[in-house]
Formats: structure tokens, C-alpha cells, sequence
């Protein structure tokens, strides 16, 4: 096992694939066990892109080390590819001599035409410079889950544990993180945090047989102030900083909004803030979101008796005093 000071790592897939649900999990549990963290979640361009092309690639990358950590990173170290799309999206980027992970199984016909390959890079020139780890992801989830009674569409939604079990080997993370944070989530589906954790070990164990041909890393602890630490997202500051801003302007807050990966966590968090005065409204389109803002909008000005003003530093003045943190958009 080598010490070294920081490691990035990219997990990519579909869409459906769970990639920044993993990415999420490996850095909760780097940050539980006293490393640096950075993180950049990645969504499709589209909307709905179709499975399995490029366009419909989503990932996840976190840069974590023992000293301060600034930015996510640019080049990763290690690439998980769940299949051919994410390969190609992405290995442009990877670094040389850095390790790509791949599921073999969604390496078909149909995926590698879906991504514009003409044959499989697997074994190929173009991935000579990198080291690659070949893994039955997909046929090892359902191997693994043959005896647990759910349906096969939900095992095979389990494998990006197995993937991340692999990870968790390679950089010596602590799998009781996971475990207990699986029990909590489905503990009224016991079903599948039994297969979610079940997959999760499997990955972890694959990775172990490979051991001597397979990477191994450890990141000590950062140097950090003691203290109470919080864990708290991008968007989970967006909404926090929207309560203050309306309590500073003495304003009542307002979001429409129209719920879309990865926004709707804002809307979830001013939901959840009714003590402040937050009033917040799930439309149901991009369009109803945008009128319900525009009526609000309206109402300010009618209940303040808002009246154009006549000159440019009059409107800026009026604007701020009665419309600042009044009403936020989101679509």
C-alpha cells in the first residue's frame, strides 16, 4: 500500500446508474475518517438523453486528500466507466498511467454502437496507457442477489455499490459508513439495504482478489482545527443563503420552482423552513414556474404601491428596498 497525499477519483455512468449517489457515499466517508474533500457532481446536457450514448453520461468526482484541498481536481486518477459512453466521455481526461475500472458486461454490441465505438477499446492501443481493471459489474450484482427476493430490475440497479466496493478497497475506506447509512436510509425496506450492503461487500472482496495485481493507496488524516463539523452541500448553502438574505431585507421569501436534477435540493430545504416565512410552490412545468415567480413578483409591487420611478438611480434604490430576497426562480 502507498502513502500519498490527495487522489482523484471520477465515477461515471448512465444517468440511471447511481453515480453521485457513490460519489456522494465516498466522500461522506472520506470526510468521516479526517480527509480534505472537494467534490463536482456532473449531470447530462439533456434532458432524458437516451441510455447508453454519450449525451446521457452523468458522474461524480471527488478529490480527497491529507492536505488542503482546494478545487475537485482536474485530472483523476482513477476513472469507474460503467459503460462504453462514460468510457469515451471521459478518458480524455484521465490521467496518463491512471487506472480506468470498467463493467465488461455493458461492453455489447448495442452500448459500444450507442457510443460510437466500432469495436470495444477493451485490450486495445487506445487504453494502453492506462491500467485496467476488467470487472463483470452487472453479472456479479446478480449473482450476488440470486437468493434475495426483489425485483431483477432492482438488483441491477445495486451494482454501483459494487463499484464502490471496489473503490473502498483500493483506498482503504471504512465500509461501516455505508452500512449503517444503507439501514438508515431502507430501514422500512429491509430488503434492500440487505442487497445494497450484500453488493457493496462483494465489490470490496473482488477488489481483494485482485491484490497483487490492483492498486492500493492510503491518505492519512488532514490537519484540521477541533471542533463541530457540519455536512452540507452546495445547495443546502443556496437556501440558507436565501433565508438570510430575506431576513436581512426584512422580506418574506418566495421560490417557485419547477423540480430538476440537481436543483430540487433547494426546493426541498426552503420547504422545509416554514419558521422563517419561507413560502415555497412545486409547479408542475417550466412555464407555471415562471408565471407563479412573475405573480408574486407582481403582488410585491402592488402590496408596496410600487410605482415606476422616474430616474435610473430611483429605480435602483426602490428595486433593492422592496424586491430584494422577495422572490427567487428557479427553472
Amino acid at each position: 500500500m502507498r502513502t500519498i497525499e490527495n487522489a482523484i477519483i471520477r465515477f461515471s455512468g448512465d444517468s440511471g446508474d447511481g453515480m453521485q449517489l457513490v460519489g456522494t457515499q465516498f466522500s461522506n466517508t472520506s470526510a468521516a475518517m479526517g480527509n480534505e474533500i472537494a467534490t463536482l457532481p456532473d449531470y447530462p446536457s439533456e434532458i432524458r438523453a437516451p441510455a447508453g450514448t454519450i449525451s446521457g453520461v452523468s458522474g461524480f468526482q471527488v478529490n480527497i486528500g491529507s492536505t488542503p484541498v482546494l478545487t475537485p481536481g482536474d485530472e483523476p486518477d482513477i476513472l469507474v466507466a460503467m459503460n462504453p459512453a462514460a468510457l469515451k466521455a471521459n478518458l480524455e481526461s484521465l490521467k496518463k498511467g491512471g487506472m480506468i475500472i470498467v463493467n465488461t458486461d455493458a461492453f455489447d454490441e448495442s452500448n459500444l454502437s450507442k457510443a460510437g465505438y466500432q469495436q470495444s477499446p477493451l485490450g486495445s492501443k487506445d487504453l494502453s496507457s492506462y491500467q485496467v481493471i476488467e470487472a463483470a459489474i452487472t453479472s456479479q450484482t446478480l449473482e450476488v442477489l440470486k437468493d434475495i427476493s426483489i425485483d431483477n430490475r432492482i438488483k441491477i440497479r445495486s451494482k454501483n455499490f459494487y463499484a464502490l466496493g471496489i473503490i473502498y478497497f483500493m483506498y482503504g475506506r471504512d465500509l461501516e459508513i455505508t452500512i449503517q447509512w444503507l439501514k438508515s436510509t431502507f430501514s422500512d425496506q429491509p430488503e434492500l439495504a440487505e442487497a445494497n450492503i450484500k453488493v457493496l461487500k462483494a465489490g470490496y472482496n473482488f477488489a481483494e482478489t485482485l491484490e497483487a495485481s490492483i492498486s492500493t493507496f492510503k491518505i492519512k488524516r488532514a490537519k484540521m482545527e477541533p471542533g463541530l463539523y457540519r455536512h452540507i452541500s452546495g445547495n443546502t448553502a443556496v437556501a440558507w443563503g436565501l433565508i438570510q438574505a430575506a431576513e436581512a431585507a426584512g422580506l418574506p421569501l418566495f421560490l417557485g420552482s419547477y423540480p430538476i436534477t440537481p436543483a430540487s435540493e433547494i426546493l426541498h430545504e426552503l420547504s422545509k423552513r416554514k419558521q422563517f416565512g419561507v413560502k415555497t410552490f412545486q409547479a408542475e412545468d417550466e412555464i407555471s414556474c415562471l408565471r407563479s415567480d412573475w405573480g408574486r413578483l407582481r403582488w410585491c409591487i402592488g402590496s408596496h404601491h410600487y410605482l415606476w420611478p422616474r430616474t435610473r438611480t430611483q429605480e435602483r434604490s426602490n428595486w433593492t428596498r422592496h424586491h430584494s430576497g422577495t422572490t427567487f426562480s428557479h427553472c
